[in-house]
């Protein structure tokens, strides 16, 4: 898979400038991004500060640290349940 080539700060940057007017077309071409690209960029980030993406992003983080957390004691549940429930 291809690696990011923008962080979260520039994307908002990027937001930024389409918010001061520069026109879209001028502001793809600039950045060498695709419109879609723009687009998906401004629904998840539309309106957001760089304090907010940072928080966004610690956010994201911990909740993908308590997803396997909880992934990994409902698998040492079921294999407790296993374990107890055969007979001997």
């Amino acid at each position: 898979m291809k690696g990011k080539r923008f962080s979260e700060e520039q994307i908002i940057g990027v937001l930024k400038e389409a918010e001061a007017g520069l026109p879209l077309p001028d502001l793809l071409r600039k950045h060498g991004i695709a419109q879609g690209t723009f687009y998906r960029w401004k629904a998840k980030f539309g309106g957001l500060e760089i304090s907010d993406a940072k928080r966004l992003r610690a956010l994201e983080d911990e909740n993908r640290r308590l997803k396997r957390l909880v992934a990994e004691q409902a698998l040492d549940i079921q294999i407790l349940k296993d374990v107890t429930s055969k007979k001997w």
